[in-house]
């Protein structure tokens, strides 16, 4: 069975249930499993952000954050590069970015998006999948 990963950006405060929601809608719409779920993604400045800790605890996974020049690396594969994202972040795209960075760093050469950046008003997310043998 292969793993996922996925890679969250979200305003400051955004609550559990909607990140959880979001995950779950684009599990389920792409037909694949939360047991699958390898470890969740972020900006380094969200190490804290309660609803992302949270998560990461519900899922039970671990939480690994990324910096903007890290994230960097990833901007010619994303699907969207958002100027203002740039602005806020450093970085053109954080759910994607960080959704590749973690696949690259837990053993994917070539980390590929398996579901866009999808959104809410509060939150993004991207998935990624990472083989495992």
């Amino acid at each position: 069975m292969s793993q996922l990963v996925a890679g969250f950006g979200c305003r400051s405060g955004c609550p559990l249930d909607i990140l959880a929601t979001l995950l779950d809608q684009a599990l389920r719409t792409n037909d694949l499993d939360r047991g699958q779920l390898a470890g969740i993604a972020s900006l380094d400045r969200k190490a804290d952000e309660p609803g992302l800790v949270q998560l990461a605890a519900r899922l039970r996974v671990p939480f690994y954050t990324f910096s903007a020049t890290e994230l960097l690396a990833y901007d010619s594969q994303l699907s969207h590069r958002s100027p203002t994202s740039f602005a806020h972040t450093g970085c053109y795209g954080v759910a994607e970015s960080c959704a590749l960075a973690l696949a690259e760093e837990l053993g994917e050469s070539r980390p590929q998006l398996l579901v866009n950046r999808q959104r809410t008003a509060e939150a993004t997310l991207a998935l990624v999948g990472v083989s495992t043998g």
